[in-house]
């Protein structure tokens, strides 16, 4: 969650270096500024104390945000999704605000993460977590640390199976394939040299 200024600056660099971006957005890379100002209007919401300028740009950005959110069908929440947010292809995202999503994430267009009728609880996911196009994540499913969910495969279901791939409806295990091949290098090496692989 994004506390401080330095946070703010840490989540927007890894989210710059998963996206293999560099610098301030051209005109035409509406994922960047979207996810740059998914990052603001987090900081500017979670800011413990806010004077009338901050009150102000926290309006700004949660309108901006609002707006982007409908113009671009892409629905994600603040505050749900870690450091390294990689979205491939903007289009029919949704994320239930209640969700809670490790660090580099990287989603493909048409993907759901929500809740089930009748029951509690909603997705939770680790760790360098690749969802492929039209992938739904559905009920209080926990899953672990570099999976690859397929296109289209449909989780409700926990994956307690680090390293492995997933696909199918309902969804199985297909591999014992991890996500890094869809994780920037960069932020990839920062996440091993954590864990101390």
């Amino acid at each position: 969650m994004i506390k401080n200024k330095d946070d703010l600056r840490y989540y927007l660099k890894q989210d710059m270096l998963n996206l293999k971006k560099s610098g301030k957005p051209k005109k035409t890379d509406i994922i960047w500024k979207y996810e740059i100002i998914l990052r603001y209007h987090e900081y500017y919401h979670n800011k413990e104390k806010k004077n009338l300028i901050d009150k102000i740009k926290l309006r700004y950005y949660s309108n901006k945000h609002r707006k982007l959110t409908v113009l671009y069908t892409t629905s994600i929440p603040i505050n749900v999704c870690g450091p390294g947010l990689s979205i491939a292809h903007i289009g029919t995202i949704y994320v239930n605000s209640k969700s809670k999503v490790g660090r580099n994430l990287r989603i493909q267009s048409g993907v759901t993460i929500g809740g089930a009728a009748g029951k509690d609880g909603l997705p939770v996911l680790g760790d360098n977590v690749y969802i492929g196009s039209g992938a739904k994540i559905i009920g209080p499913v926990k899953i672990a640390d570099n999976v690859a969910i397929g296109a289209n495969a449909v989780i409700v279901k926990d994956i307690v199976e680090d390293g492995t791939t997933w696909g199918g409806i309902p969804g199985k295990k297909i591999s014992n394939n991890n996500s890094w091949a869809y994780i920037a290098d960069s932020v990839l090496d920062e996440y091993k040299n954590k864990m101390g692989n």
